[in-house]
């Protein structure tokens, strides 16, 4: 079971710091490359580029709670809610296929899935 974690490539958990300019302020952002490539995902899915998304993430939680206490965790756990929605609308659409298919082995369209992630 574990196999699927520990044969991940050592790129995606190297991390990279990027500088990002916020309301005028330029501050450098340490993540993962995994994470960075989510964050592009996002950002591309919505028509942004990845400051974009920051910026607007940024001005979202700050609106919200205030301040930002740690921006980089609160991109990573904004990554991992991404892919927690996108693994559950997979689970649903699964679910709802007729149990022929299942047998099958046919998998939901991924199309229909990052569809449904957005819609969340």
């Amino acid at each position: 079971m574990c196999d699927i974690y520990t044969s991940a490539d050592p790129i995606h958990y190297e991390q990279r710091t990027r500088s990002v300019r916020i309301h005028g302020m330029v501050t450098s952002i340490r993540l993962e490359n995994l994470c960075w490539d989510i964050l592009a995902r996002i950002a591309a899915k919505d028509k942004m580029t990845t400051n974009q998304l920051i910026c607007k993430l940024y001005e979202e939680i700050v609106e919200r709670q205030g301040k930002v206490e740690n921006l980089s965790s609160f991109l990573r756990i904004s990554c991992m809610r991404y892919l927690s929605l996108v693994a559950e609308n997979h689970e649903k659409n699964y679910l709802m296929m007729d149990s022929s298919a299942r047998k099958e082995g046919q998998k939901p369209q991924l199309q229909s899935i990052a569809k449904a992630a957005a819609a969340n």
